[in-house]
Formats: C-alpha cells, structure tokens, sequence
C-alpha cells in the first residue's frame, strides 16, 4: 500500500486534512514532524512515506529537508527547485515578467543608501515587501521619504541578510479584495477572493474569503503562473488593477487552504493527495 507523507513544522488544519484524505483514498498517510528528524548522508532509512507533500511553515527548514528528501530520491512536491523559487518573491516576480504574465512594477535595491536615492527617482507611494516571508508580515507602505527612513532603520538593527535586499512594488488600484487560486499540476482546482477593509488581505491576518470563479482569464493566469515557476501544487495570488486588470503578485509553494476550502466545492486535500500518488508513477 502506498504511504503518503505529509511533512510539517507546525501541525496545522490543514495537515489533519490532508492525512484524513489520503486514508479515505485507500492510502496511509504519515504525519512526520521535521522537527524532530535526524539524518545522515549515510543512512536512509528515515520513514516517512513513498512520497511527501512538504509542509513546513519555515521556508529555510522546509528547503533543506527537501534537499534531503530529493537526495534520496524520494519524490516531494514540492520539488526542491520549485520550494526555492516560491519562496523568494524576487525570484518569482522575475519569472513572471521573463514570461510575459502581468504582475506590477517591481524594482530592487541592494543597499541602504540605492533605495533612498532611487526612491527619489520613482516616486512615491510604494509597497515595500521582505523578499521572504509569509502571512503579509514586512509589507509595508511607503508612502513619503520619512517611510522608507524608518524601514531602513528597523533593517539595521534587525541585521539580516536578505533585510540588505530591497523588493519595491507599485502601489495597485484595487478594490477591497484580492484573489487566491490553488493551481494542481498546472490546473486551477479552487479559487477565492480575500476581502479586508485593511491593508493586508491575507486569511491569516483577518481577511474574509469569498466564492470566486477560477475559470476564464483567472484560471489562464493561474495556469500561466504555475508553469512559469515549474508547477506543482502552487496558491497564486492576483489583485485587480482599476487601469491594468488583473496581476499575478506571488506564487505560494506550501499553500494554505483552509480559508478556501469553506467557499469551493472542490475537495482540494484530495486533489492534493491524488496529484502527490501520481508521481510515484514517474
């Protein structure tokens, strides 16, 4: 029988979900917390499954134990060169520009003293975002010089490496809402708008979702999107642009669904476990 994997740093609904679907599609399921694995280039003999939806909240941990996972030639989704990409918004934005998909204005700097001076050459108001990071923690507006001021200052204190790289988007005319689209081996199985009186949309941050179609112009951009970081299972986030229409922003690779589950007819942990068994046929 096969042993499907759900790996995980936090166990969450999400996790649960997943494990009850593959039991309920005549498959085991192993609920395998990262934290507490030990292993060796010289031992393979972790268990935990013939293949491994990858889970972990921490982008750093989840990366390296699909390093590892891949080393011994255990399929994960998802791939490693995947996890890498989506987890960096940088990476992602430059594909979906490399691809011709529409996605706002995005300019980086790698210095203190370049983003104050090209900040005075593009104007204001920007959003500033961490290039990694999740839950739309770090996002910020920038709104005036006394802004970006502060944000520089909280980075040198902070002293990270990635806090030296700075990812400046234009600001989007949008509605109250944004739109997530859960996309399964380059198809969209689910979509939702997230509507929030705030700045940030994210179900996590007290955004409210609602039914929305992930057919048409939607569901070609999801497609579109996924393909252009490498597919897999993937939560592609767009907003509506009053002048532009729609832009895809980021693309998720640990994607949570909770949130979109309440409002989708589909039963998205079972496309799920349905999508991760068919690699084992590769």
């Amino acid at each position: 029988m096969v042993t499907v994997g759900i790996a995980y740093d936090r166990l969450r609904l999400e996790e649960k979900m997943l494990a009850k679907a593959a039991q309920s599609l005549g498959y085991d399921a192993i609920l395998y917390d990262v934290k507490q694995a030990k292993t060796s280039t010289d031992d393979d003999s972790i268990d935990v499954g013939d293949v491994v939806l990858e889970r972990c909240v921490s982008y750093y941990r989840g990366l390296h134990f699909t390093s590892y996972l891949e080393f011994l030639d255990i399929p994960t989704i998802n791939r490693f060169k995947v996890a890498s990409t989506c987890g960096n918004k940088m990476f992602v934005t430059l594909l979906l520009k490399k691809h011709n998909i529409p996605t706002p204005t995005t300019h980086f700097a790698y210095s203190a003293e370049s983003v104050t001076s090209m900040m005075e050459q593009i104007g204001y108001p920007k959003v500033i975002k961490p290039v990694v990071g999740s839950w739309g923690r770090g996002i910020i507006p920038l709104r005036d010089r006394d802004a970006v001021d502060a944000v520089i200052e909280i980075r040198k204190v902070t002293d990270a490496p990635l806090d030296r790289v700075y990812y400046l988007q234009d600001v989007i005319d949008r509605p109250p809402r944004d739109i997530r689209v859960i996309t399964v081996d380059d198809t969209p199985i689910a979509a939702m708008y997230r509507t929030s009186e705030g700045f940030r949309t994210n179900v996590s941050m007290g955004g409210d979702p609602q039914p929305c179609s992930h057919t048409g112009e939607i569901g070609e951009l999801a497609a579109r999107a996924s393909k252009a970081v490498g597919g897999g299972i993937l939560g592609v986030d767009m907003m509506e642009d009053k002048d532009q229409g729609i832009t895809v922003h980021e693309v998720n690779n640990t994607v949570e669904f909770r949130g979109i589950s309440r409002v989708s007819d589909t039963d998205i942990a079972n496309e799920m476990i349905q999508y991760a068994v068919s690699q084992l046929r590769k």
